[in-house]
């Protein structure tokens, strides 16, 4: 049975899901999954609390069991998320690279869309080829927020 819970943070509501194997659904502002109990669970709390260590500065790498569905190829783009080291960005085209898809942008870009955890798969770490900031689901002042607090403590030993 999924489960999902949810909070307000510093960058609005955030919806946490998990299915019994792992979180399967970070999302912001959005409605409740009609397939979900509404219950906050150890995991999904769990979640939040690693999470609020993120927002706090406190917290660099996420140690969250996940749980997510997609094709292989998106599979491969959100491992290569996970890549990206805090504090830093990798256009649209070194994603493409690094899953073997030099010529794949926009393929990234519509599996970046489709990431379903976002924060704990930085999607908002990626940015365009000439360094402005484009696409994010949360918006594009939440991506700018989130990349300047992990700019802001990254010299940190957290």
């Amino acid at each position: 049975m999924k489960s999902i819970w949810f909070y307000d943070t510093q960058i609005g509501k955030i919806g946490i899901a998990e299915d019994g194997e792992g979180i399967t659904q970070v999302s912001l502002n959005s409605p409740p999954d009609s397939e979900a109990e509404l219950r906050e669970t150890s995991l999904i709390r769990t979640a939040y609390e690693e999470l609020e260590e993120y927002f706090q500065g406190k917290r660099k790498s996420f140690d969250i069991r996940l749980h997510l569905e997609g094709t292989e190829f998106q599979k491969k783009v959100w491992q290569a998320l996970t890549e990206i080291p805090y504090g830093e960005t990798r256009s649209y085209q070194d994603i493409a690279r690094a899953v073997g898809n030099p010529k794949g942008c926009r393929a990234v870009g519509m599996a970046n869309n489709r990431n379903p955890v976002m924060i704990l798969v930085p999607c908002h770490r990626v940015i365009g080829k000439n360094g402005k900031m484009v696409g994010y689901g949360g918006g594009i002042s939440v991506k700018e927020a989130l990349l300047r607090l992990e700019r802001e403590n990254k010299s940190c030993d957290v």
